[in-house]
């Protein structure tokens, strides 16, 4: 039986303006970095504020040159890794960018200095720009693109012209857009596109030298006295194409330089550029032509960058990776915890425009940043008094405290006592914290796999984890067999609070979930996810460690293998749910939901709502209620089909066999009750932040989103059972945050 309740978030959302219960302020906490980051941005008229945007959807804003990060509110902005950097203008209040919210690309203003941003009145893109540019001499002249078309406006975006439109099939990049007065510069990978009158009129640049084999990338622009240089990089014609990023780097061809009016062609500047090196991104700064850097990566899978003093003549390098010469380094650095080929090369650059000898580019996980040229680099992803000194290895198993630039995907934390904690991870395994979530470390050994998704802890103390070869499972992009049935894992154990790790049994598949079966010290139960052989799977002996055998329980009816979460109750029930699949055409299979059993894993019962046949999240077991009876079901729904709208809470309070929907939300992933007061509840949705209830036990509970939360993907929320004002929030690319309950009144 199934009731549907008549909530929706946007109803609610109106309807209660409290959330007094819930945390007003949360603190980011981990090591720092840990995902890509993109797009660096130095404010022209306060070099000590910097943006960056990471392919998470986050925009991270520091206002001490990187010394501390806050995270932009995603209900203001979202970006991504094709987001162009943030466009100052000659008004400090006036901003551009594009918003990625709704995987749109909306060209968006901001009137009050980037705390909140408003789509443009007109917008010659339809919502799929890919580039933006703006005069920084006045808050009107704008250059926006579609994939293949080039706009010009004068009047702040009001109204718009066609300058340029591409041949088709790769369409235009844009990667420069220089103004001065009445002269416009515009660099595509058409050709240097230019103005003498405004913007009334464009025209191509005619000059030769650049074979025609080969097509602009990336340009820069600067003028000192009488010479205007342009200055770009080049890849291999026919690879340059819309929205080109960093990774494509290895089809370098070369540097060429361009001087207005005295030039006839194109010059080529490699000298000093050895062959091993694949620049991408060029700057300069404004008034300064002779100093040029270029970065991209290299054959040795490490960034690098380059840079010019005589206007491209000969190339020095300024970044030296091996023993970390003159570079200050968090937990990435020359034999860390994390070598540099984990940055591998450039994902964003950008040179001061107003101080060409401050500098800062990004990877695959942090950003860095010189204020002399390239003498020296610093990290800006851990506090000062957590990095390392310059010119030496950076140390291995060193706690860190991350400064809020924090992109991890982070999935389960488990206490071993106040101090000791561990978080599991992706990409970075998991972190572990021997001060009560103060500092975090990479300190243990025996887990090798890039991901860890859920721990749990023993009546003894042993912890025990799910482990993985495979990231993201479950998201969109992990619902076919095809993205992990290939994947590796198993279920490892460690009796000193995380330090050590070895395997219990053997599985050799992607593992979502473990838990301990109270009635049989011995029993554990993991659920494995493969298209083939996933399921729910059963160990009648952990205490043989590494020989334990798992044989795999019957497969619940209608599923295949995408098995998710697994708990025990206290009288030997296996609760378990099965997440979504997608076919190979793209269609939701009727696999998922919610099922029982009452003999260990042998036989099961469907107890899934109809709207949990298609894509089931987590499986929480109400805490406060001594008869677990009462359980709560996160759901998200699909996409083209039968899986639309199925999405929300929902609630049972008979083990699964009614069911009601508490409240509709496209996509719900986990629901929380504190263990203290059942009327308190979290749920973390896919793109609608964090959600609250102080009434959680009525028929009908009220909810509200915790706009204090600032980030979209909330994953799981956890209750410290050692500080009872704690709640700490885990999620998908923004790591952990912990936030502290105001006092009652």
């Amino acid at each position: 039986m199934f009731r549907k309740g008549l909530q929706s978030i946007a109803f609610v959302a109106l309807a209660v303006a409290s959330h007094a219960q819930a945390p007003t302020s949360w603190k980011s906490v981990g090591v720092g970095g840990g995902g890509a980051f993109f797009a660096p941005t130095f404010n022209p008229k306060n070099t000590s504020e910097l943006t960056l945007a990471c392919d998470m959807s986050g925009q991270y804003h520091s206002t001490d040159a990187g010394v501390s990060w806050n995270l932009t509110p995603f209900t203001n902005l979202q970006v991504g890794p094709n987001s162009p950097q943030v466009q100052y203008t000659s008004d400090p209040n006036t901003i551009y960018m594009v918003d990625t919210t709704g995987d749109n690309l909306t060209p968006v203003k901001s009137m009050d200095g980037g705390k909140t941003y408003a789509p443009l009145a007109n917008d010659p893109t339809g919502q799929g720009a890919f580039y933006l540019f703006s005069d920084p001499t006045t808050t009107t002249r704008l250059i926006v693109s579609s994939y293949d078309t080039l706009y010009y406006s004068g009047d702040g975006g009001a109204t718009w012209k066609t300058i340029a439109t591409g041949p088709g099939g790769n369409g235009i990049v844009v990667s420069s857009a220089y103004f001065n007065g009445t002269q416009i510069i515009i660099g595509t990978s058409l050709g240097i596109l230019g103005s003498s009158n405004g913007g009334t009129s464009f025209s191509f640049l005619t000059g030769q030298g650049i074979p025609s084999t080969e097509q602009i990338v990336t340009s820069a622009v600067s003028k000192a006295g009488a010479v205007t240089r342009i200055a770009v990089v080049t890849l291999g014609a026919g690879d340059v194409y819309g929205g080109i990023g960093g990774a494509d780097c290895d089809g370098y061809q070369g540097i060429y330089t361009f001087d207005l009016g005295t030039s006839t062609s194109w010059t080529k500047r490699v000298t000093g550029i050895p062959s091993g090196a694949h620049p991408f991104f060029i700057g300069m700064g404004n008034g300064n032509v002779n100093n040029i850097y270029v970065a991209g990566g290299s054959d040795a899978g490490t960034p690098i960058i380059y840079k010019s003093v005589n206007g491209g003549q000969t190339w020095a390098s300024m970044l030296n990776v091996t023993n970390n010469t003159g570079i200050t380094t968090g937990w990435q650095g020359y034999h860390g915890d994390r070598d540099w080929s984990y940055d591998e090369l450039v994902f964003g650059f950008q040179v001061c425009p107003t101080d060409v000898n401050r500098v800062a580019f990004t990877g695959f996980g942090f950003c860095h940043v010189t204020t002399n040229g390239g003498q020296t680099w610093h990290q800006v992803y851990v506090i000062p008094a957590s990095q390392n000194i310059a010119s030496q290895p950076t140390p291995k198993n060193k706690a860190y405290i991350g400064n809020g630039l924090e992109n991890t995907s982070s999935w389960w934390v488990t206490w071993s006592d106040i101090n000791n904690v561990f978080t599991s991870s992706s990409d970075i395994k998991g972190i572990r914290s021997t001060t009560a979530g103060t500092s975090w470390s990479f300190n243990y050994t025996g887990q090798n796999l890039n991901s860890t998704y859920q721990s749990t802890i023993g009546p003894t103390g042993t912890l025990y984890v799910a482990t993985s070869s495979i990231h993201d499972m479950y998201e969109s992009t992990h619902l076919l067999d095809s993205r992990f049935n290939s994947g590796s894992g198993g279920v490892l154990q460690s009796v000193d609070k995380g330090l050590t790790w070895t395997p219990l049994g053997s599985l050799n598949h992607v593992v979502m979930g473990v838990a301990l079966d109270p009635t049989n010290a011995k029993r554990m139960f993991a659920t494995v996810a493969n298209g083939s052989v996933g399921g729910v799977y059963v160990c009648n002996d952990i205490t043989l460690g590494a020989s334990a055998v798992w044989t795999k329980c019957p497969a619940p009816t209608r599923t295949v293998g995408h098995a998710f979460n697994v708990s025990v109750l206290k009288d030997g029930t296996v609760v378990t749910t099965f997440s979504g699949q997608l076919t190979s055409g793209g269609a939701f299979t009727n696999t998922s939901g919610v099922f029982v059993s009452t003999d260990h894993g042998q036989t099961w019962a469907d107890r899934s709502a109809p709207n949990m046949h298609w894509w089931t999240r987590d499986l929480t077991v109400d805490p406060t209620d001594t008869t677990q009876k009462t359980w709560y079901v996160g759901v998200f729904s699909g996409w083209g089909g039968t899986a639309n709208n199925r999405g929300g809470v929902y609630r049972t309070k008979d083990r699964g066999v009614t069911w009601t929907e508490l409240i509709q939300s496209d996509r719900v992933g986990s629901i929380a009750i504190n263990p203290k007061n059942a009327n308190e509840l979290y749920f973390t949705t896919e793109t609608e932040g964090l959600w609250y209830s102080s009434n959680a036990t009525l028929a009908s509970p009220t909810f509200t989103q915790v706009t204090s939360y600032p980030f979209r993907q909330p994953e799981r929320v956890f209750f410290n059972p050692y500080k009872a004002a704690e709640v700490w929030v885990t999620s998908f690319g923004n790591g952990l945050r912990i936030g502290t309950k105001p006092p009652m009144p």
